[in-house]
């Protein structure tokens, strides 16, 4: 059952730099790119994006269930996610490995009331239980037919 459903566009602005159109007017655009050799670097890669992606999901679930759960409004969380690219088999480059490490920023007091959340705020990262559990990509190049 489909919950919800969104677009985004992008456009190839020169080289491997892309202009990406959020579905929401409010939102700027984003400019992504390779590194170099291959691109200028004028902003993050699809790699940096989804890291960026992983880290944000955790930490507003983090966020979501020490409000919702455990009364404890947490206002100065902060995230580091370390990303390893390795080549598989094929010498194609991939992310390898995802670690992420979230401060909530809480008193000593309150860790114990958020310590339930601990067990359950992963489950709830739509993004990061995703990735984990395998999602189905299928991609069309218009004007090749595929069987």
């Amino acid at each position: 059952m489909v919950v919800n459903e969104f677009r985004i566009g992008m456009e190839q602005a020169g080289d491997y730099r892309f202009r990406v159109r959020f579905d929401k007017p409010q939102f700027p655009e984003l400019i992504m790119d390779e590194p170099p050799p291959l691109g200028g670097d004028a902003g993050p890669n699809a790699a940096r994006v989804l890291a960026a992606a992983i880290g944000n999901c955790l930490s507003a679930s983090l966020v979501f269930c020490a409000g919702r759960k455990a009364g404890v409004k947490l206002s100065r969380v902060s995230a580091e996610v370390k990303v390893q690219i390795v080549r598989n088999e094929n010498k194609r480059l991939r992310v390898g490995r995802v670690e992420v490490v979230i401060d909530p920023g809480l008193d000593p007091a309150e860790r114990e009331r958020v310590a339930p959340c601990l067990d359950l705020f992963e489950d709830f990262c739509t993004v990061t239980e995703s990735i984990r559990r395998g999602v189905e990509v299928r991609v069309a190049v218009q004007g090749f037919e595929r069987e």
